[in-house]
């Protein structure tokens, strides 16, 4: 078996008592792992969260993500919560593991589901395990909850876009029309993402036989569905999401849409063809960032392409519609007008 690694990093600010106790609680995590066949673990991240605003152990949520092998599955990424449940109970319907297992639900439900352009290839990665463990640990009764994906060597779209900064023409059309088709099928087998960003698309695998990966264009995968709703199951709710990515109506209080959706992937679409997202805040201390970000959606134009991209502005207008009324009514449409568009 080979040796475990813990290169973690906290991803969040917290007290030394906290950071301490953190890196007591993964050797844990990572000898239930090992128990469940993993091996070869590198924990890539883990951070900290506190419920109802107390900073104390007893209402910490930790989140990890940790890269393993497995002898059936291969390589594969990790994700997962550590919460007390000592006097937590009542609020585990409200921490992330209820967030990680609604993404396990909609993972089961995805699995079937294929593009409707290539009724071969999937739109989601394989939910390849997936657990809730309980154990004492730190005179505390601790319980994990963990899923299982394939690891994609590739990354996600973001990484993709900063590793490619000459992409052409024709690699960006390809990028975005993936894109749209991968939303388009999750729309039509009756579900809203509501967290669209090229973090959350990773990327499959590169077109076959091909030697150079950086002048074919790869295979797309949608992933992080816990935000994810059903169609039947819409709730008007505060907002939710990435707030570059954020449509104006969910800054005003409305519930998520297919139309905010189509707003997040018109932001992405301006970062492909850019290469930076259309709207920027300055990062501060207080809480003032939000209320920024929330002016920037609703009260700042349309940004206007430059001339090499001027051919995709009236798709731009109609995703970014500040008012969803004027916004595109489908993800087929975008499609529809986007294929319109001659790729050079």
């Amino acid at each position: 078996m080979k040796k475990s690694s813990s290169n973690i990093s906290v991803a969040q600010t917290g007290t030394q008592k906290l950071r301490a106790q953190a890196a007591q609680l993964l050797p844990s995590v990572t000898a239930a792992l090992i128990g469940l066949g993993y091996y070869a673990l590198s924990h890539q991240r883990i951070s900290q969260q506190f419920l109802n605003g107390k900073n104390s152990s007893e209402n910490t949520i930790y989140e990890g993500i940790t890269r393993a092998e497995h002898s059936h599955f291969g390589y594969v990424m990790i994700k997962w919560t550590l919460v007390s449940i000592n006097n937590n109970m009542s609020n585990l319907n409200v921490t992330s593991a209820r967030l990680l297992n609604h993404e396990v639900a909609v993972l089961k439900a995805l699995s079937t589901t294929k593009h409707f352009q290539d009724s071969s290839v999937s739109i989601a990665p394989a939910l390849l395990d997936s657990r809730t463990l309980r154990w004492q640990v730190l005179d505390s009764t601790y319980q994990l909850t963990f899923i299982v994906m394939p690891y994609y060597k590739n990354g996600s779209l973001v990484n993709y876009l900063h590793q490619h900064k000459t992409l052409s023409h024709k690699q960006k059309y390809q990028l975005i029309l993936q894109s749209a088709y991968l939303i388009a099928d999750l729309h039509q087998h009756g579900w809203l993402h509501n967290d669209i960003k090229p973090s959350n698309i990773l990327l499959e695998d590169f077109a076959p036989n091909d030697a150079e990966n950086s002048r074919v264009t790869p295979r797309l995968l949608l992933t992080d569905f816990a935000l994810t709703q059903h169609f039947d199951d819409i709730k008007s709710d505060k907002p939710a999401g990435t707030p570059a990515y954020l449509a104006p109506e969910r800054w005003q209080g409305q519930g998520a849409t297919v139309q905010s959706d189509i707003y997040a992937f018109g932001i992405m679409m301006v970062e492909i063809l850019t290469g930076s997202r259309p709207f920027k805040v300055q990062v501060q201390k207080n809480n003032q960032v939000l209320h920024d970000w929330a002016i920037a959606h609703c009260q700042k134009p349309i940004p206007k392409l430059l001339e090499a991209y001027q051919q995709y502005q009236d798709i731009i207008n109609k995703a970014l519609a500040k008012r969803i009324e004027k916004r595109y009514k489908s993800m087929n449409e975008v499609v529809i007008d986007f294929k319109k568009v001659i790729s050079k």
